[in-house]
């Protein structure tokens, strides 16, 4: 169960990563419906890419660990991810307005990562 949670994980986070890193002004107008280009905005984007890459990473290569210590922080923290990433991305669209094509998959998705790892946690235990 694990196994699969990381790598479906390693795709989505390496690609949105990818992406990120990549052009932050499409991703900002699939994602949020508004165009960034301010140099900060850039390189904030960029920043974020490398995160959602290095997470993306990490969870590729634990994911044929068996279910020890260290797979299960990583598939606790992905959890704190995916719940904090759910959160504001429904608030940036109920509440401030900001709704591209794509916010609403997003918040889906991460609600439904959040809940596959909430699961993969409980069967380790």
């Amino acid at each position: 169960m694990r196994r699969n949670l990381l790598i479906a994980t390693a795709a989505a986070e390496s690609g949105v990563g990818l992406a990120l890193l990549w052009s932050p002004p499409l991703v900002a107008r699939l994602l949020l419906g508004v165009p960034i280009d301010a140099p900060a905005e850039l390189v904030v984007g960029r920043i974020a890419g490398a995160a959602l890459l290095s997470l993306g990473g990490a969870c590729w290569l634990a994911r044929d660990d068996g279910p020890g210590r260290a797979q299960l922080g990583l598939v606790a923290a992905m959890l704190l991810y995916n719940c904090a990433a759910a959160a504001v991305l429904a608030n940036a669209g109920a509440g401030v307005g900001l709704a591209g094509v794509l916010m609403w998959p997003a918040v889906g998705l991460h609600a439904g990562l959040a809940a596959w790892c909430l699961a993969g946690l409980r069967s380790g235990r």
